[in-house]
């Protein structure tokens, strides 16, 4: 993960860096209480979208969902909170509701990783059986990171499946 520390206070920051850690150990109540004190420290759009992540780890797709939200409240250019609402609404089996979400996502001004939307699209045209659609988005993903393996194995897979 990548947190730019610009303009976010330090004491917030710090919280938002060992939640982060916590989090990435397994411990989600800890990671959860150091994201609430980066958000009493200074809202912030990253601590909104990591806390809702967390949520989501829990299965509280509801208070992931809203948690991401608030973050496109505070910074609508932010690219991750749109996403991972779209990846909440496919766990969901909210499919055609996740799709505005992740094409926002691959819009966003301010977003580090556009793979991750453009996977998460071919995933719901997977799903919904739109094949070439979904090729064509593991195709985005792979342009975005030529590395990304789940993107690689998608498409091997959609093509074995298509011959």
């Amino acid at each position: 993960m990548s947190i730019d520390p610009t303009g976010i206070p330090e004491d917030a920051f710090r919280y938002l860096e060992e939640a982060y850690r916590l989090q990435m150990a397994g411990k989600l109540e800890d990671a959860i209480r150091l994201y609430h004190q980066s958000l009493e420290a200074q809202p912030t759009a990253e601590a909104h979208t990591f806390l809702g992540w967390a949520y989501s780890m829990q299965n509280r797709y509801d208070d992931a969902i809203e948690e991401c939200r608030k973050a496109i409240e505070l910074d609508p250019d932010y690219g991750n909170p749109y996403n991972d609402i779209g990846s909440y609404l496919i766990e969901r089996g909210e499919l055609d509701e996740a799709i505005d979400w992740l094409e926002k996502a691959t819009q966003a001004k301010r977003y580090e990783s556009y793979c991750y939307p453009h996977f998460n699209l071919g995933r719901v045209w997977e799903k919904k059986g739109d094949w070439q659609k979904a090729v064509r988005s593991y195709q985005d993903a792979l342009r975005e990171n030529r590395d990304y393996t789940l993107a690689k194995r998608a498409l091997n897979r959609l093509f074995g499946l298509m011959n």
